[in-house]
């Protein structure tokens, strides 16, 4: 790959494999890592307002996160946090971010700022990148951007031809369109229901019988089938022992959460899902960071955001004790060892000030802490388990199993 993106991807490696490479095992592992060189996801798959609720960020925050597709990252801006600071294993993240960043503080207006990453299918974003975004970025992030992608495309141009169609995650949804497309069914159809009711009425007749397809659930069947999802091996084996009828049960329940429980002009995932990328029209559901009436603030408060190329744990080691007080670790630790969860805990505890909140999801249910991580390192926190459940209830990203919230103990 061109740019910014190593096909060693050590950092990826480091966090993926476990076993060794001539085992089935170790030659999934290392297929992910191969399919996750480049940009995976194009926006990030985590309810924004779900966060921001569960953090409960004050103007005196430091808010550490996985930076992902960034959106959540500049999202977090309209709470006021003192400072954001979102890593990434990723190299097509950072640079995603970057130019997020860049695009917000450079832009000329709100107009522009929305076409660019609201529409992101306009020949003008190209010609906005060159005026006023990439004289700003870094050398690294330009060369990222103005290179070409494994099919010889400029990566910038994606902003010209539908760049939520782009990355893993946006060839995912294509191909699982295709899929329903060959069974005669297009997805779009349910973004014309103009209820909920109609919405369980197209999911229940339309799409759902798509898994019972002998073909699709063998499709699904196989681990690097939901590489796409960015779901490695070992979230793959979570997510499939989240129901004793086997992993095309789950999908079919988060799919139809995804499409029945929320109202379409609330749920910009769904749109994402089922559309390939937001509505159209300024009432169109959007990320936060995205909306008019959090512009200002995201313009003004980008400079607060900072965006790294590293480990969560070795961004913790190097903070002083003390010193932040607010989580976001995503799905990561699904893909985590017992050692590995246990260093990021004991930085994690190391570092929080009082009163920290620690926010994280899951493919299966359950928290996965307990028994993995110390007891000495545990009881430090409480898990609220209650508004945990209530959080994953309302995520209206629905592809998690759980949601779930800690609070460092007085």
């Amino acid at each position: 790959m061109a740019g910014l993106v190593s096909p060693k991807n050590g950092a990826v490696r480091g966090a993926v494999h476990r076993h060794e490479h001539l085992t089935k095992e170790g030659l999934l592992e290392r297929a992910f890592t191969f399919a996750f060189r480049g940009l995976v996801y194009a926006q990030i798959w985590e309810d924004p307002e779900i966060d921001m609720e569960a953090l409960a960020i004050t103007p005196d925050c430091h808010v550490v996160t996985i930076a992902s597709g960034g959106c959540n990252a500049l999202s977090y801006l309209a709470a006021d946090p003192a400072k954001v600071t979102a890593v990434d294993l990723n190299t097509a993240h950072i640079a995603l971010g970057k130019l997020k960043i860049a695009a917000a503080r450079h832009l000329p207006d709100y107009a522009a700022f929305r076409r660019f990453f609201g529409e992101a299918d306009r020949r003008e974003n190209v010609a906005a990148y060159r005026e006023h975004i990439a004289p700003q970025l870094d050398e690294t992030s330009r060369r990222y951007w103005e290179g070409r992608d494994h099919a010889g495309r400029r990566r910038i141009k994606g902003f010209a031809g539908g760049f939520y169609r782009r990355g893993l995650l946006g060839g995912f949804i294509g191909a699982a369109h295709l899929l329903a497309k060959l069974h005669g069914i297009d997805p779009r159809e349910l973004l014309a229901a103009k209820t909920v009711e109609e919405q369980r009425a197209i999911f229940e007749t339309r799409l759902a019988p798509m898994f019972e397809r002998r073909f699709v659930r063998w499709l699904i069947d196989q681990p690097a089938s939901l590489f796409g999802l960015g779901i490695p091996p070992a979230q793959y084996e979570a997510l499939a022992a989240d129901d004793d009828a086997g992993i095309s049960a789950v999908l079919r329940r988060r799919l139809e959460k995804l499409a029945c429980d929320f109202d379409l002009s609330d749920n910009y995932f769904a749109w994402q899902a089922f559309g390939r990328g937001y509505g159209a029209g300024a009432d169109a559901p959007v990320p936060p960071y995205l909306r008019a009436a959090n512009y200002d603030a995201v313009r003004e408060r980008a400079g607060r955001l900072e965006i790294r190329h590293q480990n969560m744990a070795d961004y913790l080691e190097s903070m002083p004790d003390g010193s932040l007080d607010r989580y976001l670790l995503l799905d990561a630790q699904d893909w985590m060892t017992d050692a590995q969860l246990t260093r990021l805990w004991g930085e994690i505890t190391r570092t929080a000030k009082p009163g920290a909140r620690v926010l994280f999801r899951t493919a299966a249910a359950p928290t996965l802490l307990p028994g993995r991580v110390p007891d000495a390192i545990l009881d430090r926190w409480d898990y609220a388990a209650g508004e945990s459940l209530d959080f994953t209830a309302r995520d209206r990203s629905a592809i998690y199993g759980g949601v779930h919230l800690y609070r460092l103990k007085p």
